[in-house]
């Protein structure tokens, strides 16, 4: 298909690929803006959430590779593609992993930023860029709750410290140098298409296995952790807005409501008609289902961070305020779609297993 280029607005988004990114693509290629992706090189297939964008948007969506700890391919891209808004979405994104990879996650948590502005502040002398970085909840660790964006921080992990190194570098260039940068702190937001190695992914993984038999038990961590959780799509529409706005500022993103890990799990299991009954304490505490007494949820000590969030709730005011952003999808909403959509995966697993099991019989 032949494009006009010229009409369109450019945006460049790292990231790309993750959840967000994907999101966030199709959200502003819904909206008639020119796309381009930052996808890191690798041997493994990494385009499943955008490989329908690729094809419906073929001459609009671009894709380059680079890393965020190289910031002269990052230069490059920006002189060639000239975007007119940059969503900063890439890093290494698990807290726990953090804490096993620290020197890496601050090379590309902090320091991926910092090439990012530098590439700005050098490239762009009409300050025409908006630049958008994701920050996050966990920023404010302990803190009291509700958190907002005066609360203050206190990180409990190299993911987050790393990311407050972040967050101030956006405000120390947007002073200093006059360039439109934004902070989203944003508060847990999950989707059928998050990282498996996410707990709300892990949880309606397992339960849609274990309703077609193909797991037995779900082996989780902290189940008293609460988190305000919402829906990604949601969230990729408040950064939109931020970079919308004639000043730069820093907006939570949040549903005001906390939630225990625990129920999570007990909603997840109620989507397939499993009723849980909890037994024991701490490291022996188990779920059972109430209707066969099989114990289907256990505790995991290995699952523990080394230091623990215990409760984030954000107070989103400023944001639907000042941007007119709030939240449309439930809680509930959410994992329905997340179950059901890794029942689909679950059912398609199964059928493939199948086929190959009638082949390796037929060709016996």
């Amino acid at each position: 298909m032949g494009w006009n280029l010229s009409k369109f607005p450019v945006a460049f988004i790292t990231g790309i690929t993750g959840q967000d990114g994907a999101y966030l693509a199709e959200f502003l290629l819904d909206k008639g803006y020119i796309v381009h992706g930052l996808r890191q090189p690798s041997t493994l297939p990494d385009l499943i959430n955008i490989e329908d964008l690729c094809i419906r948007y073929n001459g609009k969506f671009f894709l380059h590779y680079g890393d965020m700890t190289d910031g002269s391919v990052l230069h490059r891209i920006l002189l060639h593609i000239k975007p007119d808004e940059i969503y900063h979405l890439a890093a290494q994104s698990h807290v726990k992993i953090s804490f096993d990879s620290p020197e890496y996650t601050a090379n590309v948590n902090g320091l991926g930023t910092l090439r990012l502005l530098e590439a700005i502040r050098t490239i762009d002398k009409d300050r025409k860029i908006r630049f958008y970085q994701a920050s996050t909840s966990e920023l404010f660790g302990s803190t009291p709750f509700p958190q907002c964006e005066t609360s203050p921080f206190e990180p409990c992990s190299p993911y987050a410290t790393a990311k407050l190194y972040s967050y101030w570098t956006v405000k120390n260039y947007r002073k200093s140098y006059g360039i439109h940068a934004s902070n989203g702190i944003l508060f847990n937001h999950e989707s059928p298409i998050r990282g498996e190695e996410f707990v709300t992914r892990k949880i309606t993984k397992a339960v849609a296995r274990i309703s077609m038999g193909q797991q037995n038990i779900l082996m989780l961590g902290n189940l008293d952790s609460k988190r305000d959780w919402g829906h990604a799509k949601d969230y990729v529409r408040g950064m939109w807005l931020m970079l919308q706005q004639e000043k730069a500022d820093d907006y939570v993103l949040a549903t005001g409501k906390t939630y225990k890990v625990r129920d999570f799990v007990e909603k997840a299991f109620a989507k397939i008609d499993i009723k849980l009954k909890w037994q024991g304490k701490g490291l022996n505490e188990k779920a059972i289902d109430t209707a066969t007494g099989r114990v289907v949820v256990a505790v995991d000590k290995e699952l523990f961070r080394p230091q623990e969030v215990h409760c984030l709730i954000g107070n989103p005011e400023k944001a639907k305020n000042m941007l007119g952003w709030s939240t449309d999808i439930s809680l509930d909403e959410l994992i329905e779609e997340m179950v059901e959509a890794d029942i689909k995966i679950a059912k398609s697993e199964a059928n493939n297993n199948l086929i190959s099991e009638n082949v390796i019989c037929s060709n016996g």
